[in-house]
């Protein structure tokens, strides 16, 4: 079962980030554009990976966690000093991008498009 959080910006990101159980299940983190009023994001790269990673989401059976991260607006996230740019535990060039926590595997780009792609993230066990 696949447990959805959303969480928007650095501090709630942090917030989220420094609550995790290491015992609990698997966390991905899914990076994504801030949404316009029109329920779609600024990022076209974005939209053309929700339907695809919201479509497999609904297939995993293992539990995991699933954090949905509102990088901000287009000009908040285009900033070379933006913080999920620089953190060291995200350094997003691009997105959407998906981040295993405690792993070295991400999907960047239209990686995130890929049902492929996403199965093997999720359902690698890192132990």
């Amino acid at each position: 079962m696949v447990t959805k959080v959303q969480v928007k910006g650095m501090q709630e990101f942090d917030e989220f980030y420094k609550g995790i159980d290491p015992k609990g299940p698997p966390v991905l983190f899914y990076f994504t554009g801030a949404k316009l009023p029109t329920g779609k994001s600024w990022c076209s790269d974005c939209n053309d990976a929700e339907p695809i990673v919201e479509a497999y989401l609904t297939e995993v059976k293992k539990s995991l966690i699933f954090v949905y991260v509102d990088v901000g607006d287009r000009e908040t996230f285009k900033k070379t000093d933006c913080p999920f740019r620089t953190d060291s535990r995200t350094r997003i060039m691009v997105i959407p991008t998906i981040i295993r926590w405690k792993g070295v595997q991400r999907l960047e780009g239209e990686q995130c498009c890929k049902r492929e792609l996403l199965q093997m993230l999720l359902e690698d066990e890192e132990e």
